[in-house]
């Protein structure tokens, strides 16, 4: 069953998730809605707050590689950036260009409480560094310069207002 996408505004996007502690089938069933959710939207992506539950998890699908990845931590980044643009499942409609790492090491764990470790670069990169930002309340428009995000909000508000 897929889960209600929360959208820019809503307080639980500008929220820093809650460690997960408990590994249990719970956790398993809102992976599989998540990624059914992400699926629905289209996204490559999704971090359990943007489905408004508070807690360090995201799902990623990138290059036919699932991933659910618990208490995420970019324990490395690379000193090359490369800006790129991004859109949000949260923030339909808009697509603003973001600097970020072009590889970046990410530990945290999988859904039995094992440890992960994930080396990524490209895409996948830019993809885990998007979601761990959401698990701290951080959205794209957050890592853009004033006059971007001052464009993008008045997107939003025309996309919302059916202009």
């Amino acid at each position: 069953m897929a889960l209600e996408m929360r959208t820019f505004g809503d307080p639980v996007l500008k929220s820093r998730a809650a460690p997960v502690e408990g590994f249990d089938g719970s956790l398993a069933l809102l992976a599989e809605q998540m990624f059914e959710t992400m699926h629905e939207h289209e996204g490559v992506g999704l971090a359990a707050n943007q489905v408004g539950r508070l807690k360090r998890i995201f799902v990623a699908e990138v290059d036919d590689r699932r991933l659910v990845v618990v208490n995420p931590v970019i324990e490395e980044v690379s000193e090359e950036t490369a800006t790129a643009e991004e859109g949000c499942l949260s923030i339909p409609g808009v697509r603003v260009e973001v600097e970020r790492p072009v590889a970046v090491v990410l530990t945290g764990q999988d859904l039995d409480g094992a440890p992960l470790r994930i080396e990524a670069e490209g895409l996948l990169a830019r993809v885990v560094q998007h979601e761990t930002d959401h698990l701290n309340g951080i959205l794209i428009l957050d890592r853009v310069d004033r006059e971007t995000r001052r464009a993008a909000l008045r997107q939003l508000r025309e996309r919302m207002l059916g202009r």
